[in-house]
């Protein structure tokens, strides 16, 4: 009885410090999200987005200061369960109105990048000798909407939490690249502000990149950017749809009965396209809608610093640098397919 008495007496004060390293973890991640926000602000970092900050800040205090082992579970919690969230409450950036009414060209571009992007990324990962996973997840993110695909194809391809991280950030500082050279070559590209839109919502990995990239042209080239941007946003339902079920197929061995294992259903992906119906019906009003997609855009920032704790650097250095070269080459050549298509599809005008 004593033994007992003893025994909980020691479980207790374990429970509590496990506890509150839990609260810790989590405050710690939305300590830096906040922070990323504001440095966002920052003329000079403005153009990179809170979301890419958020990961940075992450690399930075891990590299700088370590993460205490009884903080990992709260950590783990936001890259996950807050991200999935942040996920489902961002459908209401999406209407899907807005992207039949782009015409059925723009919804052919989105289709065409996309499928071309990741077979051309995937390829130069097989060719990289990239992990096949992280592979999927340069490929996904450079081809759809960058970091945010990233974090969510992960799950139906059981990515480890570093690939997710390596993935998310790769592309981020390749999408922050590419709106600087965007911003900078617009005058040369000979397009006007409607066009040049349309090719940077085409081609662009974050949401943020293309408003970024497309300010210099003005308010309807953002716009425009927008509408293109969302269209390949709205295919990361069906691609996340094709990945679990080719990461089923993949599975399948042995005998006939163990073949009839159910799909992977990425209800978080769901719960987006169920948002994106509701804002569509206009049910919420736009300053709620903008107070939940605001909300949306912080928790998945969140999810980015506690990925970004989650990333040795040393394993980063390993294993990034040639995700970074497929990314890259991959992100030229569908910038090239871009700009060609405004010319076959005649949105050049």
């Amino acid at each position: 009885m004593a033994q007992t008495v003893q025994s909980q007496t020691k479980v207790a004060p374990f429970k509590r410090r496990q506890s509150f390293g839990f609260v810790q973890g989590i405050g710690l991640t939305v300590l830096l999200a906040i922070a990323a926000k504001f440095l966002s602000y920052l003329p000079l970092l403005s153009v990179m987005g809170h979301l890419v900050i958020a990961i940075m800040l992450g690399l930075i205090w891990r590299a700088a200061i370590g993460v205490p082992e009884h903080i990992v579970g709260g950590i783990s919690f936001s890259s996950k369960k807050l991200l999935r969230l942040g996920i489902i409450m961002l459908g209401m950036r999406l209407n899907l109105q807005s992207i039949i009414q782009a015409g059925p060209k723009v919804l052919a571009m989105a289709v065409i990048h996309i499928a071309f992007t990741i077979a051309v990324v995937a390829g130069l990962a097989k060719w990289f000798k990239i992990p096949g996973k992280l592979g999927v997840l340069t490929a996904c993110g450079t081809a759809i909407c960058g970091a945010a695909a990233v974090v969510a194809i992960a799950p139906q391809v059981e990515a480890k939490d570093e690939e997710t991280a390596i993935g998310a950030a790769v592309v981020a500082i390749l999408g922050t690249g590419f709106t600087l050279v965007y911003s900078l070559l617009y005058p040369v590209f000979g397009l006007s502000a409607h066009s040049y839109g349309i090719f940077a919502g085409a081609t662009l990995h974050e949401i943020a990149h293309v408003i970024a990239a497309a300010a210099p042209a003005g308010s309807q080239a953002e716009d425009i950017a927008i509408v293109v941007k969302l269209a390949r946003v709205a295919m990361l339902v069906p691609v996340s749809l094709l990945l679990g079920m080719w990461m089923n197929r993949k599975k399948r061995t042995g005998p006939r009965i163990s073949r009839k294992r159910s799909i992977q259903i990425p209800w978080f992906i769901l719960g987006f396209l169920l948002m994106s119906g509701v804002n569509t019906l206009g049910i919420i009003p736009e300053r709620a809608t903008g107070m939940i997609v605001a909300a949306a855009y912080l928790l998945i920032a969140v999810a980015m610093a506690g990925l970004g704790l989650g990333v040795d650097l040393a394993v980063f250095r390993r294993l990034g640098i040639r995700p970074f070269w497929a990314g890259l080459i991959g992100s030229i050549a569908l910038s090239l397919l871009g700009y060609g298509n405004l010319y076959l599809f005649g949105l050049n005008g």
